[in-house]
């Protein structure tokens, strides 16, 4: 199995960018980033993305803070696209649990792409709350666990084995903090792994050698030394 590449962006340029770009396979988004890219109103810039991403799979969040608004935004937002993902974060800001959310959407048969996750028990709750048919991203946090000295790994083997029976479920690997996390989630069997723009091209420019890269590094300190005309 082929992990697939996400570009994690919501910046107008940059979608248009990495839509005409084959190693990327989809996007996602976040309202972070939405705020970030200069987004004044939700659905417009949305449907300004979707005009320039109309096939290749792009997730769209949710930002209401209850259940009954998170359905209403969600039915609303899976309108927008046949190649749209509604996000949900696997709990509000009060850390209550959003099955009921994702119970309701996935009945109706809409794409769910569930966010911030963490853990593996987290995910086993999100699976009793699905269809085997509709389908739906399990997104874990790998970054982020790691950046407070927890190790992600366990929660993602865990996560895969558990999901394995679910046809219509894909593991992503999502807070990518460097391009070896792409090896990371090969490795692993993750299905997905979303990536900010300036670590996907990094990892197209994959293998050098370790001889090349110590070369490399030997010149960067020669030429720094050289430009500071540094003398002992």
């Amino acid at each position: 199995m082929s992990t697939k590449v996400f570009c994690d962006i919501a910046d107008l340029n940059s979608i248009k960018k990495f839509n005409n770009n084959n190693f990327v396979k989809g996007f996602t988004t976040n309202p972070s980033l939405m705020r970030k890219a200069g987004a004044k109103d939700y659905k417009s810039y949305s449907k300004q993305i979707l005009k320039v991403c109309n096939r290749k799979p792009i997730s769209f969040e949710v930002f209401a803070d209850n259940p009954k608004l998170m359905i209403e935004q969600g039915i609303k937002i899976n309108n927008w696209g046949k190649n749209v993902y509604v996000k949900v974060p696997v709990i509000n800001s009060k850390k209550q649990f959003t099955g009921q959310v994702i119970k309701e959407l996935n009945s109706r048969n809409i794409k769910l792409n569930i966010t911030a996750v963490y853990t593996a028990k987290q995910t086993a709750k999100i699976l009793n709350m699905i269809n085997k048919k509709t389908k739906v991203i399990i997104s874990i946090f790998a970054g982020r666990a790691a950046d407070t000295g927890k190790d992600p790994v366990p929660e993602f083997v865990k996560s895969i084995k558990i999901a394995k029976n679910f046809k219509n479920v894909e593991i992503l690997w999502a807070s990518v903090r460097e391009p070896y996390n792409y090896i990371q989630a090969k490795q692993l069997g993750c299905h997905i792994i979303t990536i900010p723009p300036a670590i996907i091209e990094k990892i197209q420019k994959f293998g050098k050698s370790f001889s090349q890269l110590t070369q490399e590094t030997v010149k960067n300190f020669l030429i720094d030394s050289k430009k500071s005309n540094f003398k002992i």
